[in-house]
């Protein structure tokens, strides 16, 4: 039987001849193709057949180089290609893990205002209770009159901070309320009966010393905390530790903290109030770390002994004066380089017969007469002029003073006191206000810190020194 004839050929034989070829063309191709697939699949069981011998090397001690691995076909992939590919998609699987999605935030008008507490620096306190739980908190409303360019950096601080510091010795943020209005925002924590600044003012008494040893523990180790995730606070004082009636003592008030790296950046000198400002922020560095936070903490500790800020200085140059009375003056040996400071080129420093046996120095013993000789070493290592001289807060809770006798008080054995936020209004506190964001630092003038006159020449020999007092 002939081939049929397609309907749409001619009858011309020159265009018989053109599709007869068209056609043996295209009959080669499928068969080179066809040959071409056949030596890859046998190259393909070949070199799995070699993989599966362990792939024995030519006897010339030469390997050949492995072929490329290709899918041929659409066809499914023999089991040891399954069993990778599987392999893969476990290996990529993402993890998922539930967080919580974004919520708005509750309005004040679910908190009542019982009482006005104080006033700080960045914020008004209340004390309030939750209509919804009838808990007892505290509402902080944030100054953000004085910020024109949007939210303060200071209040993005303090939340974010608190955010991470979630200790047993820091203030706990439970929530940010908003009132009617953007620039009413509201950080709603725990409530806490007292600061530390108030219950010393109304003690007849200085805590004892167990007691002393309770509250310096807890706080130092809020403060190792804080270090441990980078922050510095830069603002402790008496008035921003908190205490509650069961014997707890919290760190608040973040509105100047900060996180810091290692080297520590540079950051502005303008920070911490002036009776807990350490000596090389007073002289004008600007690279500082927590070196600072522990000064304050020598500070506070002193407070704690005597019932009284421990230097009270009117200004910068006055407080520079009260350390170097307390402390002595610097010198190359004790402080190393502190004369790169920008403050420090017009201290006029006096001679001195007498030399310390240690470093640090020992601060005087009639300040502190009551004071143990490991205390007495406790304090004078915070108040190191030195910043390096310093000990970390991890290094301060190890230290001998907390393990001799008396031991720290259980806190259960804690002492309680009359609540003053309780009241229509605490007393306002007879101390210098924090350094304002975006305030620039004074040029200061440290020439008459050893009651020298500007200009005049202290450093004759022998002739000692007499310190400008008051």
């Amino acid at each position: 039987m002939s081939a049929s004839k397609s309907r749409w050929a001619d009858d011309d034989p020159e265009t018989e001849a053109i599709i007869a070829q068209q056609k043996r063309e295209k009959e080669e191709k499928r068969r080179a193709k066809a040959e071409k697939q056949r030596q890859l699949e046998e190259s393909r069981k070949a070199q799995a057949a070699a993989k599966h011998n362990d792939a024995t090397p030519n006897p010339s001690g030469d390997k050949e180089p492995p072929m490329k691995r290709r899918r041929l076909s659409n066809e499914p992939m023999d089991a040891e290609v399954g069993q990778d590919q599987e392999k893969v998609k476990k290996e990529t699987t993402l993890l998922r893990f539930p967080v919580r999605g974004w919520e708005t935030c509750r309005h004040v008008d679910n908190f009542e205002r019982l009482n006005h507490i104080e006033e700080g620096s960045y914020g008004w306190v209340s004390r309030a209770k939750d209509i919804t739980t009838g808990e007892i908190v505290a509402l902080k409303k944030l100054k953000l009159e004085s910020s024109p360019d949007g939210f303060p950096v200071t209040g993005l601080r303090e939340i974010q901070t608190l955010l991470e510091a979630r200790h047993s010795n820091v203030v706990y943020l439970r929530e940010v309320v908003m009132g009617n209005k953007m620039d009413d925002v509201f950080l709603v924590m725990d409530f806490f009966e007292h600061d530390l600044k108030t219950l010393l003012d109304e003690m007849r008494e200085p805590f004892l010393p167990s007691e002393i040893k309770t509250l310096l523990q807890q706080v130092m180790g809020g403060l190792e905390f804080l270090h441990s995730q980078w922050i510095m606070h830069r603002d402790l004082k008496t008035s921003n530790l908190l205490m509650n009636n069961r014997g707890e003592i919290k760190i608040a008030d973040f509105g100047m903290a900060r996180y810091y790296g290692d080297p520590p950046p540079k950051l502005t000198q303008l920070v911490v109030t002036l009776w807990y400002r350490s000596p090389e922020l007073l002289l004008g560095a600007e690279k500082y770390g927590p070196e600072i936070d522990i000064w304050s903490i020598g500070c506070i500790f002193g407070e704690m002994l005597t019932k009284e800020p421990l230097l009270q200085g009117k200004n910068e140059v006055d407080q520079v004066t009260k350390i170097f009375a307390l402390t002595g003056p610097p010198n190359s040996t004790i402080w190393p380089g502190f004369r790169s400071l920008p403050n420090a080129k017009s201290l006029k420093i006096p001679s001195s017969s007498t030399s310390a046996s240690s470093n640090p120095p020992l601060l005087p013993r009639s300040k502190f007469p009551f004071l143990t000789n490991a205390g007495l070493g406790l304090i004078s290592d915070l108040l190191a002029l030195n910043p390096a001289s310093r000990p970390t807060a991890r290094e301060c809770l190890s230290h001998p003073y907390f393990r001799e006798d008396p031991r720290p008080k259980p806190k259960e054995m804690f002492p309680t006191f009359p609540s003053k936020a309780g009241m229509e209004k605490r007393r306002r506190h007879h101390t210098p206000e924090a350094p304002k964001r975006g305030q620039e630092a004074p040029e200061l003038d440290f020439a008459s810190a050893f009651g020298c006159a500007p200009g005049e020449d202290s450093g004759v020999a022998g002739a000692g020194f007499t310190l400008r007092l008051g």
